[in-house]
C-alpha cells in the first residue's frame, strides 16, 4: 500500500513553513492540495494553495464520497482531502503529504495505518501562538480569539499521532521534521 505524510497542527504553529521545507529536502513527497470553503487569501490561487469550492459544490462532493476526509473547521467552513488528488500524486510516482485539520488526520491515519507517518506540529505555548497569529497581520481579533481556542481544543488530540514536534526554533525543527519523514520512507 502508498505510504502517505500526515502533518497537523493549531493554526499559526508554524506548519506551513516546515511544510515547504519539508518538500525542498524531501522530492520525493508532493503537497496534496486540500479543497475548502473559504474565501481565498492576499495571493492565493485555486488549485494552488486550495481548491476554492462554493458550500454546495462541497456537499455535492460529499454526497458522491469524493473525499478521504473532510471536515466543518470553523463554522460554515468546510475542509477536506479529495481522493482524485491522493490519486493525481500517486500517479505521478510520488508521495502524498497531506497538510490537514486534527480530525481529518486522525481520519487519514485510520486509513493508512501502519503505511501513515503522522505528526503534530505545536508552538510552544498558547501565549506564543497567540503572538505569531498576531505577527501574520491576516486575522481578526475575533478570528484569532476563534483558532486560539480551536487550538487549545486540538493540543489534547496530539497524543493520538506518532510524533509531536514542538516547533520552538525553526532550524531545529525543520531538521527534526525532515528527518522523522526520511526515517520513515527510506527505513521502514
Amino acid at each position: 500500500m502508498q505510504k502517505i505524510i500526515i502533518i497537523t497542527a493549531p493554526s499559526g504553529s508554524g506548519k506551513s513553513t516546515l511544510v515547504k521545507r519539508l518538500l525542498e529536502a524531501v522530492p520525493e513527497l508532493s503537497f496534496s492540495i486540500s479543497a475548502c470553503t473559504r474565501s481565498p487569501r492576499g495571493s492565493e490561487k485555486d488549485g494552488v494553495e486550495y481548491y476554492f469550492l462554493s458550500v454546495e459544490a462541497f456537499k455535492h462532493h460529499i454526497q458522491q464520497d469524493d473525499f478521504i476526509e473532510w471536515e466543518m473547521v470553523y463554522e460554515g467552513k468546510y475542509y477536506g482531502t479529495l481522493k482524485t488528488e491522493i490519486d493525481r500524486i500517486i500517479t505521478e510516482h510520488q508521495i502524498p503529504l497531506v497538510d490537514i485539520d486534527v480530525k481529518g488526520a486522525i481520519k487519514v491515519q485510520k486509513q493508512f495505518q501502519n503505511n501513515a507517518l503522522s505528526i503534530f506540529i505545536k508552538a510552544p505555548t498558547l501565549e506564543i501562538l497567540k503572538e505569531r497569529l498576531l505577527k501574520r497581520g491576516t486575522d481578526s481579533p475575533e478570528s484569532i480569539q476563534e483558532r486560539l481556542e480551536k487550538a487549545s481544543e486540538e493540543l489534547q488530540f496530539a497524543s493520538q499521532f506518532h510524533t509531536t514536534l514542538v516547533n520552538d526554533d525553526l532550524e531545529l525543527a525543520s531538521m527534526e521534521l525532515i528527518q522523522l519523514v526520511k526515517s520513515f520512507l527510506y527505513v521502514s
